[in-house]
């Protein structure tokens, strides 16, 4: 595998789309499965814990494994060096022209960014204004139900559920908890319209 420099940015639109739509299971559901651990590890811990519980886990498996091979190595009475020697002489500096290239591509999402939203916030379009106006009141709405991380977990929830592998194996359990969804959420319907 080459540097992530080397890397066109539409290969990692195609690792992105295979993990969403679960062209190989076992990878979508690693990595949905260790982001939605995350999520919820943000959501009852603060960012710094779930980082260095993060980071602990990491060490925890490398030392382990390290002191493995050390233990086997002299057993066998073998000579094979450390064993991420392969890894820790890989060159994984970022070139210079990826990071402008990056930064060319961060630069023009900002400068459209930043022309809507004054375009919206300075009422250019009084239409546009008043929806975004709406659509930020619901948000508040919306912000006084749920926190951001559980938005979040429920936005993950839903690409899981809607991609084609799961639904299909899934439909009738999946059915089931959008009724139980529903019947917790009905009674709360007069309050978001309210």
């Amino acid at each position: 595998i080459s540097d992530i420099s080397e890397q066109p940015p539409n290969h990692w639109s195609c690792i992105a789309f295979q993990l969403i739509n679960w062209r190989e299971p076992k990878r979508s559901a690693a990595a949905f499965g260790l982001s939605l651990l995350v999520l919820i590890s943000v959501a009852t811990l603060s960012v710094i814990s779930v980082l260095s519980y993060l980071v602990l886990a990491c060490l925890c498996v490398t030392i382990t494994f390290r002191i493995y091979k050390s233990v086997i190595q002299a057993i066998q009475k073998s000579d094979e060096g450390h064993p991420f020697r392969s890894l820790l002489e890989k060159d994984i500096s970022i070139s210079s022209e990826a990071v402008r290239e990056l930064g060319d591509q961060c630069l023009l999402h900002l400068n459209c960014f930043t022309s809507r939203t004054r375009r919206l916030l300075l009422v250019e379009d009084l239409v546009d204004s008043l929806k975004l106006a709406t659509v930020m009141w619901v948000m508040t709405y919306v912000g006084g139900m749920f926190n951001g991380i559980t938005i979040l977990i429920l936005g993950e929830d839903y690409m899981k559920s809607s991609s084609p592998f799961v639904h299909i194996c899934h439909a009738p359990s999946l059915s089931h908890e959008a009724t139980l969804l529903r019947s917790v959420m009905l009674p709360h319907h007069h309050t978001l319209l309210c």
